[in-house]
């Protein structure tokens, strides 16, 4: 990255939220705020394209539909609005459904684009039926607490995993309305350390990416979770389905310390598989991750890039982890980039340009773009 200070996109009257980046069209980005407001920016101009007026309650969540850029879905108090990218000034929207009972965190849409799942305040997640219009199913009773995020498993079409404020992430089977596994990350750490540096908030679940179906042979059938506890986790999902049907009645160990030692050599000797906990004792974040991505830049996958209350975010070049029970000098160039800002993160993307690929909203009006190599 340059030393450079980063490119400053002006739009928002209120905090900016959330933010995706077109793969369809590079160099277009929307941004979602505390205002209510979609700020649509191309990276080739100065200024902000245009803006769209949803609604007066702030924006939670916004998301493309797969295959159709030109439609994207965004999520405002308990309602999801999908509007045409085309007629973006329009403030009539193509659609809307409002079937959540609380607010919603975070609205997904399926990668064959037939369902879109919105998670809540009240721990339910709704499956909606695009193509029919309907509510398909409400996914209850995984969740104690708020749900925080939702994503689609696109090597398993009627599967969903979410993650919520009860440190719980479920997997689940969307056509029954069943969950299929539950991991607990509420378990005490078995491995104290004196470091100041360690963050000892509970293991909120505030945000999980899953690949995209392009990335699925080169990274697998994996899940990324960003933690209350300052851990970015990496977790192969259906290695922890065998281990559980195995294994049934013991709950999953979930914590540790350090890259090496969270490289479950049990898991690695059934799958060939690696469990990873990018946590501080590798520069990691010293406070809760807020959000986490893929990045799209270059080899698409390479990178995990996370944000966090740190008021940093972090590059990890999580493909650089050392076999388990193995010490390597690799173990200090799994983190690749820290960022330092000045206010905690909300949300971030990259996008596939060689330059301005990563977007950043913080806790400010004004999104930021970095260049990352």
């Amino acid at each position: 990255m340059s030393d450079a200070p980063p490119r400053r996109l002006r739009g928002h009257k209120g905090t900016a939220t959330c933010c995706v980046a077109s793969n369809d069209r590079p160099g277009l980005v929307a941004t979602s705020g505390e205002d209510g407001c979609v700020c649509w920016f191309d990276m080739r101009c100065k200024d902000v394209v245009s803006i769209m007026e949803v609604g007066k309650e702030p924006i939670s969540s916004i998301c493309f539909k797969p295959g159709n850029e030109d439609v994207i879905y965004i999520s405002s108090g308990k309602e999801i609005k999908s509007f045409d990218v085309h007629q973006a000034t329009a403030s009539k929207p193509l659609g809307s459904y409002s079937y959540n009972k609380e607010e919603i965190n975070q609205v997904s849409c399926s990668p064959k684009a037939s369902f879109l799942a919105a998670a809540d305040d009240g721990g339910d997640v709704k499956i909606i039926d695009v193509h029919n219009n309907c509510l398909y199913k409400t996914l209850r009773s995984g969740h104690t607490s708020i749900c925080s995020s939702v994503q689609f498993l696109p090597w398993r079409p009627w599967e969903v995993i979410t993650g919520g404020l009860d440190s719980k992430l479920i997997m689940w089977d969307f056509s029954r309305g069943r969950p299929i596994q539950v991991l607990d990350f509420d378990i005490p750490d078995n491995h104290p350390s004196s470091s100041t540096e360690q963050c000892f908030n509970p293991a909120f679940i505030h945000a999980i990416a899953v690949p995209e179906v392009n990335m699925l042979d080169r990274l697998g059938q994996i899940c990324v979770v960003a933690r209350g506890d300052g851990i970015v986790h990496v977790i192969d999902i259906e290695s922890e389905k065998s281990k559980t049907s195995s294994k049934t009645g013991k709950k999953v160990q979930s914590r540790s310390k350090g890259v090496t030692a969270a490289c479950d050599m049990n898991n690695q000797e059934q799958t060939g598989r690696k469990k990873l906990y990018l946590d501080y004792t590798v520069g990691g974040h010293s406070a809760a991750v807020s959000c986490v991505a893929f990045s799209q830049f270059g080899e698409k996958g390479k990178f995990i890039v996370s944000g966090g209350n740190d008021k940093c975010i972090k590059l990890w070049n999580w493909c650089e982890v050392p076999d388990a029970g193995k010490t390597s000098s690799s173990n200090n160039e799994v983190l690749h980039l820290n960022i330092n800002l000045s206010k905690k993160v909300n949300w971030l993307c990259t996008t596939p340009s060689e330059t301005e690929n990563l977007i950043v909203c913080d806790t400010s009006k004004v999104v930021k773009v970095y260049n990352v190599a």
